[in-house]
């Protein structure tokens, strides 16, 4: 997955001395340490592997950086930068590159970035069965409920989201899915990570994924990852209405900071939602912390 973006060096350090399938971050910043996440603490990479000695650690370079990003765009910066005006690049396993610099804007727009000066290389894992704990609260007589997954950053939304899709395949539900993928991040497999029964936009915002695959792809359930502003409201509200039912998420690390959220106010009061399920870190990435129905009361402990 990373053989062709890093450093031949940096590439065989993680891949023979290190449990590749551990670390979910790579972070690199120009004449600094590079730093791996795994679980959740936070390494230095050195010769060896791993290191706590800052002494040890292998430092990244302004063009190590530059040649990353251009690796990923498979040496063609202006054809991905579209997504480097949002401020990262997705490969095509589903690796996602956060990228900082120097941001151009003209006439009030972002028209790119340059002076790459660091970079955050997500690496996607899918985590078998890790839905399964809240399946059943979710699917009622089989009909899929309105569901929001909220999380902090990192926390495990992403791979929530696709195992939810995975298990309806395996069990031969055969709603027909439509995934919009505006970052690119959920198909890890070819496809194959998505199940049987699921179509997929990339790249588009929500509110034209939804309405050309609500028209185009007729789907029962719509996924898609990480709603923000009042505009992704508007297309939730949009899909409910066309009797389209959604499986979304949203940053956000407890229940009480979610309803202080004023662009979720429309979805709260008219309970758009049937079920809230909460992620945190406290055990790792997708560690279950409850599940809630449109009023907010707790249906469950994991």
């Amino acid at each position: 997955m990373l053989k062709n973006i890093l450093p031949e060096n940096i590439y065989n350090i993680i891949s023979e001395r290190i449990s590749y399938n551990a670390i979910n971050e790579i972070r690199m910043r120009a004449d600094k340490p590079i730093v791996l996440a795994i679980g959740m603490q936070r390494f230095f990479l050195s010769e060896r592997g791993t290191t706590g000695n800052l002494k040890e650690a292998m430092i990244a370079s302004k063009i190590m950086l530059e040649d990353i990003i251009f690796r990923a765009s498979e040496c063609s910066i202006y054809s991905v930068n579209e997504q480097i005006k949002k401020g990262f690049i997705v490969t095509n396993e589903g690796v996602r590159i956060g990228i900082g610099g120097d941001m151009i804007e003209e006439n009030g727009h972002i028209k790119t970035m340059t002076n790459f000066n660091s970079i955050n290389i997500r690496i996607p894992h899918e985590v078998k069965n890790c839905s399964l704990p809240v399946f059943p609260l979710i699917l009622e007589e089989e009909n899929i409920l309105n569901t929001l997954v909220l999380s902090p950053p990192g926390a495990g939304k992403t791979t929530f989201l696709r195992d939810f899709i995975c298990q309806l395949s395996e069990r031969n539900y055969a709603f027909n899915v439509l995934v919009l993928d505006e970052r690119g991040e959920f198909d890890i497999n070819n496809g194959k990570s998505l199940g049987n029964y699921a179509d997929k936009i990339s790249f588009a915002r929500k509110k034209v994924g939804f309405e050309n695959g609500i028209r185009s792809l007729s789907p029962n359930l719509i996924v898609t990852d990480e709603l923000g502003d009042e505009e992704d409201v508007e297309a939730v509200r949009y899909c409910a209405n066309c009797g389209v039912n959604i499986l979304a998420s949203a940053h956000c690390d407890s229940i009480e900071s979610f309803l202080k959220k004023p662009s979720f106010h429309k979805l709260i009061e008219e309970k758009i939602f049937k079920r809230y399920v909460l992620l945190s870190l406290r055990k790792g990435a997708g560690t279950i912390e409850g599940v809630y129905n449109e009023n907010f009361s707790r249906l469950g402990r994991y």
